[in-house]
């Protein structure tokens, strides 16, 4: 049983970069906003051990076992569980798991207004605000100069868009997430600082800083895949990317244009309604509703067009049940899903792992909030590989350039948070 302690002091990412050289398993869940809650978990009460193929039954074996807080991440190749048509046979260099869930030692609940700590015992508590009271002197590794790479050259890019136009023509999908990689190898970096750029460039509601081992995670996605309230379902896809103004005038401009461009809201809308059927997989009868459709947000770099989409769930449904049957995301794959997902592999050059998947943690009563990972650094200490993957949606009414432009404007964050 947890005990729970209000403390008198805020954390700085100065404070999670002591965390992270003292526990193995640290994840910071930063909503970026004084008035949600961020979460920041720390070390391993137990850890899920998955059987092959049968992730999701053993998650939801492992979160009705310990009725307890659960963090962790769904690699975007679960699909490969979900729908046995589907295989990954691309290349990848990061090696990260497929999954990994765990329970905490310490769960801290992070607010402007208080800083709650559960844990389990006096003496993990005591450890914890004896590494925040240590002076920082220690000297950590800066960061070298970063160069990337893209897996996929321009040329190869507009060939395979002419592919999936091609596809899309002969009515085999009507709209497909095609993505590609940037990496850099024998590199490298400080995980927190690095973190912390990314974070100060993006402000995003849905930033996380994840670390397993040598395995690190640093993300800034303004996207939710999927939040559970009670008995109430919101999944929130995001489709429809401009670039900031330089002007408050220009700004105002650009956000009107992507409000009203009929390209990317066909897209959004075609996206909103792969979800309603998702959902309807769970869903009371005549529960799912769209709350709201294609409505323009700006984040830091970009103006982003998102739609909220809700169901309610009977108490008999599961929650690892919900995720079971929405994965992976729609924004994320394409429409129809599984034959989208099939010509991702065919095309794609790099296996996807995290990206593309979702980060999240389960409470206690078994309500969850998970983001998708998109906007997101994967570093690999061990093989000092580090990789991000950037992508966009195809439709019909899709150019390849203007395609192609929209990935490089959606890398330019990662890159800037490595100069």
């Amino acid at each position: 049983m947890r005990t729970t302690e209000i403390l008198n002091q805020t954390l700085s990412l100065t404070d999670i970069e002591k965390l992270s050289t003292s526990y193995e398993q640290v994840v910071f869940l930063n909503s970026n906003n004084n008035k949600s809650i961020s979460y920041l978990a720390l070390g391993k009460k137990a850890e899920l051990k998955a059987k092959e193929n049968q992730v999701f039954k053993d998650l939801q074996e492992f979160v009705n076992q310990h009725q307890d807080w659960v963090f962790g991440y769904l690699g975007y190749d679960l699909k490969n569980e979900i729908e046995p048509t589907l295989s990954s046979n691309n290349s990848d260099e990061v090696y990260f798991e497929d999954f990994h869930f765990f329970v905490p030692e310490i769960v801290v609940e992070l607010t402007i207004d208080f800083t709650k700590v559960h844990c389990f015992e006096n003496k993990e508590k005591d450890h914890f605000l004896s590494i925040l009271e240590k002076n920082n002197q220690e000297t950590t590794k800066k960061t070298q100069k970063v160069n990337f790479s893209q897996r996929m050259s321009k040329e190869e890019y507009l060939e395979k868009f002419k592919i999936i136009k091609e596809h899309i023509q002969q009515g085999d999908i009507y709209e497909m997430n095609f993505c590609h990689e940037f990496f850099s190898e024998n590199t490298e970096i400080n995980p927190v600082e690095t973190y912390s750029k990314l974070n100060e460039l993006t402000n995003a509601p849905f930033s996380t800083f994840y670390k397993n081992g040598e395995q690190f995670i640093l993300s800034g996605s303004p996207e939710r895949y999927l939040k559970k309230e009670g008995n109430k379902i919101i999944s929130q896809p995001i489709k429809g990317t401009a670039k900031r103004g330089k002007t408050e005038k220009e700004d105002e401009q650009i956000k009107l244009e992507l409000s009203q461009n009929q390209k990317e809201r066909s897209e959004n809308i075609m996206i909103v309604d792969l979800v309603r059927n998702d959902l309807s997989k769970t869903a009371k009868k005549s529960s799912v509703k769209v709350e709201e459709l294609c409505k323009v947000y700006s984040f830091d770099t970009v103006h982003q067009m998102i739609s909220t989409v809700t169901s309610e769930i009977d108490d008999s449904v599961h929650p690892v049940e919900v995720l079971k049957t929405t994965f992976p995301m729609g924004s994320m794959t394409g429409a129809p899903k599984v034959e989208a997902m099939k010509i991702i592999e065919k095309l794609e050059t790099t296996n996807r792992g995290v990206y593309s998947g979702a980060i999240g943690y389960f409470k206690p009563n078994q309500d969850f909030d998970f983001n998708v990972v998109i906007r997101t650094l994967l570093y690999n200490q061990e093989n000092k590989y580090l990789s991000f993957m950037v992508g966009g949606a195809i439709t019909n009414k899709a150019t390849a350039e203007q395609e192609y432009e929209e990935t490089l404007l959606k890398a330019e964050a990662m890159i800037a948070s490595l100069k």
